[in-house]
């Protein structure tokens, strides 16, 4: 399976999927997205389709420089907008950090916790989802669009607008992951992403308003602290991947950003 996915035209703009995805998961977006940019919507490393994670412990500047050479090796521009969901995002502003983004959209995204009990609670999160959707009757049941919203209540709010196609593809992209067990075991509370002086290119975080998985409740106090001159929005009725739940509010807030931007820089 090809790792990426390239169409449009206009300014670059560069999309990371969530733990245990693909870049699959935008198909929902791209038509919308791909009128006012190139879009590179790419699997990230250890994920089904895109590169082996590199040897060595895991850790998420290790994950960042394998996408980082990806990239280079895509031949994609060197500082695209880039937009991440929830592993997808912490990865986008670790992308900035490294002056590797002109702007970015982190939809719900990972990487910050105020105490343990919010570490755990990611972790069994992420343990419990992955040892249930390996069980062959969870996906079989999920092939039932009136069971979908429940069984994945915990990825979008309107699970059940997955066609067939759609959850076949959920469930190859979460057997096809090698990254998801080393990421959780290395999870620490020293490991949370690192604070920014000040964002080095323009930041917009959107949360999901109905999100299960990183309720912004819980989670965006502590993320917004460690980028505390981002722009902050809540969407509303959407969950935590929410490209399915409502396609032209993702496309709207992505692209009210990255032409927001372009604007300025034609003044």
């Amino acid at each position: 399976m090809t790792g990426f996915h390239r169409s449009g035209s206009g300014e670059p703009l560069l999309l990371l999927h969530g733990m245990t995805s693909s870049w699959r998961a935008w198909r929902p977006v791209l038509p919308l997205l791909e009128e006012h940019h190139e879009v590179w919507a790419v699997t990230m490393p250890g994920h089904l389709g895109g590169p082996e994670l590199p040897d060595g412990d895991f850790s998420l500047d290790l994950l960042v420089d394998a996408l980082v050479q990806r990239l280079d090796e895509l031949g994609i521009d060197r500082t695209p907008h880039v937009v991440g969901n929830s592993l997808g995002g912490w990865a986008a502003l670790e992308l900035a950090r490294r002056g590797r983004a002109r702007s970015v959209v982190a939809l719900s995204p990972a990487g910050a916790w105020a105490v343990p009990s919010d570490l755990y609670r990611l972790l069994a999160t992420f343990r419990i989802g992955a040892l249930l959707a390996g069980w062959a009757p969870v996906r079989v049941l999920a092939s039932c669009r009136s069971l979908r919203r429940l069984l994945l209540r915990t990825v979008s709010e309107h699970a059940d607008r997955y066609s067939a196609e759609d959850v076949d593809v959920l469930f190859d992209d979460l057997a096809g992951c090698t990254a998801l067990d080393p990421l959780l075991s290395a999870a620490t509370m020293d490991t949370m992403i690192a604070p920014f002086d000040r964002a080095p290119c323009p930041v917009r975080i959107a949360w999901a308003g109905a999100d299960r998985t990183i309720p912004f409740g819980r989670y965006a106090e502590p993320m917004m602290a460690a980028v505390p001159d981002a722009d902050l929005v809540v969407l509303p009725g959407v969950g935590h991947v929410p490209m399915v739940d409502n396609p032209a509010l993702v496309a709207w807030t992505i692209l009210q950003h990255t032409r927001y931007e372009v604007a300025l820089r034609e003044r």
